[in-house]
């Protein structure tokens, strides 16, 4: 099924998330309502929810906590990009002026902190200990995984197993937490909870690993950031690792990480060293093998088109190029 096809089909039902989200943004604090309609009218694609969404299908849940829930998970996702923005000093989000650009800091920062505060508050409310549980654990996860890539900026020892615990509370914690809580909903038996688990993780870190792989393809009016951003950042991420691996010029490779003034002429020579060393192809190859996991985890559920289609998102995640 196409990607776009599949929004469409569940498109009312993430109306009915936006309202939830909005609703999470409400505050005599009018400044809170008035960033958080700026952001939901930004966009984004809404991935966590839909998973959810298309999780609870397959396990055969249909209540409407499933949307009380999605919403919850959006607002934990808004709430890491908002810190991350504040961290990274970052201008552009979607394509936009990012909030922190427009008001300050300060704002933004305590901002996160509200939506951490009131998604979990939210949960609570579901009288569900499994519930509270994987939110919680994601919601760890992600500041672990920040710390993690605060401390591994710009360092080239940086190993792949630190990479991909750094990804998993970056992007693949939330959406495990989406896919396992589908389960719980539906009281499905402790394998299936964890067929959805393992879904959801494996599918989370091919996701960020392709939007890592992208920063050094993707051109800027497709990313909405700007080519080589991350290694710019510090950000030492597959493709580079990858290279750090198989390239002789390594020395030259690290001088240019651990550089403190990043010029675009360095930003050529690394694009031009992956391109050497297939760098972007092995780094794709991994992914596909996490792509491979997911997919696999998902067949102790039967064939149906809940299944197909959440197949058909793991491969829309290869095939993306924004």
């Amino acid at each position: 099924m196409n990607f776009n096809n599949i929004f469409k089909k569940y498109e009312e039902e993430l109306k009915d998330v936006e309202k939830e989200l909005a609703n999470i943004f409400q505050s005599e604090a009018t400044l809170i309502p008035t960033i958080g309609t700026y952001i939901i009218n930004s966009g984004g694609k809404r991935l966590r929810p839909l998973f959810l969404l298309l999780s609870a299908d397959l396990a055969g849940y249909r209540g409407y906590k499933r949307v009380i829930l999605a919403a919850v998970i959006e607002a934990l996702h808004t709430a890491s990009l908002l810190h991350d923005d504040v961290v990274d000093e970052a201008e552009i989000r979607r394509g936009k002026k990012s909030a922190n650009r427009i008001w300050g800091n300060q704002v933004v920062v305590l901002l996160g902190d509200y939506l951490y505060a009131k998604a979990l508050h939210l949960s609570v409310a579901q009288e569900s200990l499994q519930i509270m549980e994987a939110l919680s654990r994601a919601t760890s996860q992600m500041a672990e995984g920040e710390i993690l890539q605060l401390m591994k900026a710009g360092d080239p020892s940086i190993t792949f197993d630190e990479y991909i615990k750094i990804i998993t509370g970056k992007t693949a914690g939330l959406i495990t937490a989406a896919c396992r809580i589908a389960g719980v909903l539906a009281q499905l038996s402790d394998e299936k909870v964890q067929a959805l688990t393992d879904f959801g993780h494996n599918i989370g870190v091919a996701f960020q690993m392709i939007d890592d792989i992208l920063d050094y393809v993707a051109e800027e009016n497709q990313l909405g950031k700007k080519l080589g951003k991350d290694l710019m950042e510090g950000k030492i991420t597959l493709p580079l690792i990858e290279l750090l691996n198989k390239a002789k010029e390594k020395k030259e490779i690290v001088d240019i990480i651990t550089t403190e003034s990043f010029s675009e002429e360095n930003l050529s020579k690394i694009l031009n060293y992956l391109k050497i060393y297939n760098c972007i192809e092995s780094s794709t190859e991994i992914a596909k093998n996490y792509i491979k996991k997911a997919k696999n985890a998902l067949m102790i559920f039967p064939d149906s088109p809940y299944r197909e289609t959440l197949f058909s998102i793991a491969d829309y995640i290869l095939q993306r190029n924004k």
